[in-house]
């Protein structure tokens, strides 16, 4: 049996941790090669704050609400832990009592839900400075008691170590029914809120400049943009980076997949595949013409919170050497298969599907086989939520 664990404090950790056990709650794993840390490197200089389990943008000002709900009450760690919980489980009912029907996290689940909102949102509200304390959720509970304390004892802690410096001081108010009758649908008071908080903690990212500019997001990928040419210097340049990165292993992948498909003996899928595979090489060229460097991109998507290893940079690179001879049928080019087989076996070790009959008939025809879009969809989805506020 493995388990995963972080140290209370460690928030970074933390995050990390929910982030590999999102992961693994899904039908199947999308991180299959080992790009996971480049893939959230250009992510995190993008959108900042966003993780690919966040569901609607209000949910930044949920959080914090519901929690405050709890400031000055005369309760133990547990119990406010507890009452938190129940609150939370609560305002899936409310959204749906106020009629909506996409997006509420622990509709299905109730009680039971495991993943709670506030775990989902909690990285993103410390990294956007909606929330100033700086320790973890579990922390907050254990320092509450003591934070009420300090702030009975003396008034001029407000604002420092009081009970205000949990939250940023201008956070709107929480309506009167939230736990009634609660909806998705943004005041303008509160996205422009939102807007401020980006533009203060993140000034230099991509998220916060479409924030502050209300640009349109109908697209399926960010450098499909209708307004890419006015994006800041930096953001063109890494967005630009995304769509080859993006384009180029997008064939590993599928590679990956036709090659499992083989073994399972599915030539359904197996020609789907290699339909998809045809199709990639004929695209694929062109973006190799337009001369990528790879050492520009590893310096663009150098990020303090990942670090990107040597086997991940070194899979890359030969991957990028063998299309890059022009092979158009690369597909059966036998050292591009040693090549993706070797990757996975390095990462799976025993649970490799290549060596690991039981894990292979479990595996179900499709692993990570979408372009990464590096939380352009979620970004998408909470940038039409400021700009749809009313």
């Amino acid at each position: 049996m493995s388990s995963l664990a972080w140290i209370d404090f460690d928030e970074v950790e933390r995050q990390r941790a929910l982030r590999i056990m999102a992961l693994l709650d899904e039908r199947e794993g999308r991180d299959e090669l080992g790009l996971g840390s480049i893939r959230d490197s250009i992510a995190d200089h993008l959108f900042p704050g966003t993780s690919t389990i966040q569901t609607r943008l209000r949910y930044m000002l949920f959080v914090p609400w519901i929690l405050r709900m709890l400031e000055g009450r005369d309760l133990s760690e547990n119990q406010l832990r507890t009452e938190a919980r129940g609150l939370e489980v609560r305002l899936a009912d409310a959204l749906s009592a106020g009629g909506e029907r996409k997006g509420i996290i622990g509709r299905d689940a109730g009680a039971r839900l495991q993943r709670l909102p506030s775990s989902v949102y909690w990285s993103g509200l410390g990294e956007w400075r909606i929330r100033t304390f700086p320790g973890s959720i579990d922390s907050l509970f254990a320092s509450l008691p003591a934070l009420k304390r300090g702030r009975e004892e003396s008034d001029e802690i407000r604002g420092s170590e009081g009970l205000d410096a949990v939250w940023a001081r201008t956070l709107p108010a929480a309506p009167a029914d939230l736990l009634q009758k609660a909806a998705f649908k943004l005041t303008v008071e509160e996205a422009q809120f939102i807007v401020d908080r980006l533009v203060n903690a993140q000034a230099g990212s991509l998220i916060a400049f479409l924030a502050r500019e209300a640009m349109e997001v109908d697209c399926d990928y960010i450098w499909a943009h209708p307004r890419l040419v006015e994006f800041p210097g930096f953001a063109r340049r890494l967005v630009g980076h995304g769509e080859i990165f993006s384009q180029v292993m997008h064939g590993a992948a599928l590679l990956y997949n036709l090659t499992l498909s083989e073994l399972r003996e599915r030539d359904d899928w197996a020609e789907e595949y290699r339909r998809r595979m045809a199709a990639w090489s004929e695209e694929v060229w062109p973006t190799l013409a337009r001369g990528w460097s790879l050492g520009e991109f590893w310096d663009a998507v150098k990020h303090p919170g990942h670090s990107i290893k040597p086997t991940a940079k070194r899979f890359v690179t030969e991957w990028l050497e063998l299309i890059a001879d022009g092979t158009p049928q690369i597909a059966d080019l036998p050292a591009a298969r040693r090549l993706v087989e070797r990757r996975e076996r390095q990462l799976k070790t025993t649970q490799s599907r290549y060596i690991n009959r039981s894990v292979r008939d479990r595996w179900t025809g499709a692993s990570g086989v979408n372009r990464l879009t590096f939380r352009w969809n979620q970004a998408k989805s909470h940038l039409k939520d400021l700009i749809d506020a009313e």
